[in-house]
């Protein structure tokens, strides 16, 4: 984590400034405890990627084979007796989703050259250069790394900690990545650019939107999704092409023309040796 990207960040709980207790420095603060000024939570940073969890020992209830795992990368005394404490304190809830995360950020490493990225990477570069670019969702960096050859500074939103790890090792000095869920309060900034790539059939969609439009000062949103609500445990809506769009303009935003009409763009993964998927997403670009 570069120390400049405290200005950004606030306690996703009562939005408070966060201050900063760097325990090892390595090309950045690879290891340090983030205090809120206001309630007095902390919020480890592991390899250089904090964990902006309200609870971090209810985000490694369902990861405590993660959890093990970064306690053996923790060097600093200090941070090791969080961790400690927050494995002590996370009941097992549910299955383990390590094995999971891990899984599917190889899964994105093998399918990086999917037409689906090109095809957003020429989109991205039509729209005009902004200062502060947020994408949600973003796995192991895929679309981040190329927001950050034109934007001032970049930041990557994502569950998975593992995917993380990936994304961090191409990062530039501009881009930084945090472990939160999409829908919390996390930036106390504003952006002029936020994405959202194949996200509102895991997510509540609707919810999401609105999350975004909010983080948004003057610029763009870009959205795309493959509406597969059969692919996780289904939001309590659905949305589709024509709802995407009306939800869009309801919170302000207008679409871009050539992103009016639902688009087709192919999304290949490569799940296995012997198996791919190969998705259609749709995507909108859209401006307020």
């Amino acid at each position: 984590m570069w120390e400049s990207s405290l200005e950004f960040l606030q306690c996703p709980q009562c939005g408070s400034a966060l201050e900063m207790d760097a325990l090892r420095l390595d090309d950045g603060i690879k290891e340090g405890i983030l205090d809120c000024t206001g309630c007095m939570l902390k919020f480890p940073i592991i390899e250089g990627i904090p964990i902006m969890w309200v609870d971090p020992a209810e985000y490694l209830s369902c990861r405590r084979i993660l959890g093990k795992r970064l306690y053996r990368l923790a060097a600093a005394p200090k941070l090791k007796g969080f961790l400690k404490s927050c494995l002590s304190r996370s009941a097992k809830s549910g299955p383990d989703r390590t094995a999971h995360e891990d899984r599917w950020a190889r899964i994105y490493q093998d399918s990086r050259h999917s037409k689906f990225y090109s095809v957003l990477k020429r989109t991205l570069d039509s729209i005009p250069s902004s200062g502060y670019a947020l994408e949600h969702g973003c796995s192991i960096g895929i679309m981040a790394s190329h927001l950050a050859k034109s934007r001032s500074v970049v930041f990557g939103v994502d569950r998975s900690f593992s995917a993380l790890l990936i994304a961090r090792r191409n990062r530039r000095r501009n881009t930084d990545y945090v472990a939160a869920d999409s829908l919390s309060q996390v930036f106390r900034k504003r952006f002029d650019l936020v994405m959202a790539l194949n996200m509102l059939d895991i997510v509540e969609p609707f919810d999401l939107l609105r999350h975004m439009s909010c983080q948004v000062a003057r610029g763009s949103v870009v959205v795309s999704d493959p509406y597969d609500f059969d692919r996780a445990a289904p939001p309590r809506r659905e949305v589709d092409a024509a709802r995407l769009r009306a939800e869009l303009e309801r919170l302000g935003f207008a679409i871009s023309e050539d992103t009016r009409k639902p688009s087709y763009i192919p999304w290949h993964l490569r799940i296995s040796e012997r198996l791919t998927m190969q998705y259609m997403a749709d995507l909108v670009v859209s401006s307020n």
